[in-house]
């Protein structure tokens, strides 16, 4: 019988969902912080591209979130290769409703994951992050955004509603790889016994 050590403890580097300015980038930071670890955050246009990148080395992981709409998708779609080593709970930056100047927007852009938070009144135009959804109130392609109060500041937004922070769970996961001569699946710079 094989003994798998496997876990978190070498992890210097975490892929997430960008661009600057995500709930993840912050709770990434966050873990890497609370394990006294000085390393990377990877951001990438969506969770899934994020798992792609990431290398079955076992310095590099995926932090995901528990409201990820796919998160069961993401989790039991890749369970040959994906293992969720570690979860906290951490607030999320300040959810916002904002606008680049319409006090009332008819159309706002969100990522799925707080759409509740977008007015009945409005349209929902749905992206990638919440970050993105900033940046594309910004350039003017929809009147308001469901956002972290650090995005709408960095892209000049005006807070309508300030939904304040919202206590998250966060996960995170590492790519596995597997032991040629047992067939069994190894965390990425596990040792097997």
């Amino acid at each position: 019988m094989r003994h798998i050590h496997a876990g978190p403890d070498r992890v210097r580097n975490l892929h997430t969902l960008g661009p600057h300015g995500t709930n993840l980038e912050a709770a990434s930071h966050e873990w890497l912080r609370r394990r006294g670890v000085e390393g990377t955050v990877h951001l990438h246009s969506s969770i899934e591209s994020a798992l792609e990148a990431v290398p079955a080395d076992g310095q590099h992981a995926l932090t995901a979130c528990a409201v990820y709409p796919a998160l069961h998708t993401l989790v039991f779609g890749n369970l040959h290769r994906l293992r969720m080593v570690d979860s906290f709970i951490m607030p999320t930056h300040n959810m916002v409703l904002a606008s680049a100047g319409t006090p009332v927007p008819a159309t706002v852009a969100s990522h799925p994951a707080p759409r509740g938070l977008v007015p009945d009144s409005a349209e929902v135009h749905e992206v990638l992050s919440n970050s993105q959804a900033a940046i594309d109130c910004a350039a003017g392609k929809v009147e308001g955004c469901i956002t972290t109060i650090v995005a709408a500041e960095r892209h000049g937004l005006r807070v309508l509603r300030d939904f304040g922070p919202v206590p998250m769970v966060f996960t995170v996961h590492q790519v596995l790889s597997v032991d040629a001569g047992a067939g069994e699946p190894l965390t990425a710079g596990a040792v097997a016994l």
